[in-house]
């Protein structure tokens, strides 16, 4: 990339995303507190750990597959590229490359170790200096001070996890008024299941719409079925725990751990909200904006720091929700945006979802959703390993 010239995002990240289904294949960082599965899955099935599914796993060894993606998503976010940036640029084509040594790669590695001696050094071992502190979406850290930035209007980020309080509200007052706003307890208690049908249209379509479906069943069971053109990929959780196996996963069952495990629990209790209150122990409630709208900001935190944030409109409806996975990178947001709300069973119903990552983006168009169906238990269990090709 010459000096200077930056890639649009959309597009490194459209390249990005069909590159980090392999990128394990060749990366290397390494996990100073690993995640680990919740004590339901370590107790059903061994979710397999980096070093065991991806070759030449240099530091990033002793984290489940999905977050080491998740990592891989806070480099291709930081650098502002896709993975071919540190990566052989020919693993777009054949993954094998991705195995393959480059200098990038070897210099990533000196970079996390630098990274990793600054916040053991001066905060504790706390990963408070990322990636992202200093490149900002730039392949090249900027070191000389800005004069435009400086006098420009601030833009402010809604997804931080830092925000000052709002004390003239309470997070009870906010979920009472977005219960309210969607129909009501007596009626959200009416409403136990649903089937949807829509469109899935992401970067691992290049943005074609494909048909979907959607199951749910309270209090917090979810499964999504997307029918690509080479196979069905399914995405479920049983209330428990979490599974993504299909032509588009990096390998033939993904078990979702962590904060990945945490937001499939949260955007399946969205579906039937009623239980909200209990998603989090401790709550605070602040204000931002989004495209220039003002919204209230219910945080909840777990261990004291903020793990989900949950954004309402003036009206009450929702209309985001930011889950942070903990990486031995760094914390790395999952934002999913919820608009289009119509009415089923009497109650608000989002039909589109948009879902973003640091390593893939995906919007869903419901165009019809069928409420209190008959939905069985094994729509939500862990689906049949894909066959697909493996490195």
């Amino acid at each position: 990339m010459p000096f200077g010239l930056r890639r649009a995002y959309l597009g490194a990240a459209a390249i990005a995303v069909a590159c980090l289904v392999w990128a394990g294949a060749a990366a290397g960082l390494r996990a100073e507190a690993p995640a680990q599965a919740g004590p339901a899955q370590a107790a059903a099935e061994k979710v397999p750990l980096s070093e065991e599914v991806f070759k030449t796993v240099v530091l990033l060894r002793g984290i489940p597959v999905d977050t080491f993606f998740e990592s891989m998503g806070m480099f291709a976010n930081a650098m502002g590229n896709d993975c071919t940036f540190c990566h052989a640029s020919k693993a777009y084509f054949d993954k094998a490359a991705f195995a393959e040594q480059t200098p990038r790669m070897q210099r990533a590695r000196q970079m996390i170790v630098m990274m990793n001696a600054i916040n053991k050094q001066y905060f504790g071992g706390q990963t408070r200096v990322t990636c992202f502190t200093c490149h900002a979406g730039s392949d090249r850290p900027t070191s000389d001070p800005n004069i435009a930035l400086q006098y420009a209007t601030p833009t402010e980020d809604p997804n931080v996890r830092d925000f000052p309080p709002e004390t003239r509200v309470t997070a009870d007052q906010v979920f009472t008024k977005y219960l309210q706003a969607i129909g009501g307890t007596e009626r959200l208690a009416k409403f136990t299941s649903f089937t949807a049908k829509g469109t899935y249209a992401g970067f691992d379509t290049s943005f074609d719409k494909v048909p979907v479906e959607v199951f749910g069943r309270a209090p917090a069971q979810q499964a999504m079925i997307v029918h690509f053109f080479n196979g069905d990929s399914f995405r479920t959780f049983d209330g428990r725990s979490g599974w993504m196996a299909g032509p588009d996963t990096p390998m033939p069952l993904v078990t979702l751990t962590g904060g990945n495990l945490d937001r499939a629990r949260l955007e399946a209790t969205m579906a039937f909200p009623t239980g909200i209150r209990q998603a989090f122990a401790q709550w605070r409630v602040s204000r931002t904006a989004i495209d220039d709208k003002e919204v209230t900001v219910v945080q909840g935190l777990e261990g004291g720091q903020v793990a989900a944030n949950f954004y309402f409109d003036e009206a009450g409806l929702l209309v985001r929700m930011v889950r942070w996975t903990q990486t031995p990178v760094g914390f790395v947001p999952t934002q999913v945006d919820y608009a289009d709300y119509r009415d089923v069973a009497g109650i608000k119903f989002p039909f589109s979802r948009t879902v973003s990552q640091t390593y893939m983006q995906m919007k869903l168009e419901l165009t019809d959703v069928q409420p209190n169906t008959q939905v069985p238990a094994s729509r939500f269990a862990r689906p049949a390993p894909a066959s697909q090709p493996r490195i």
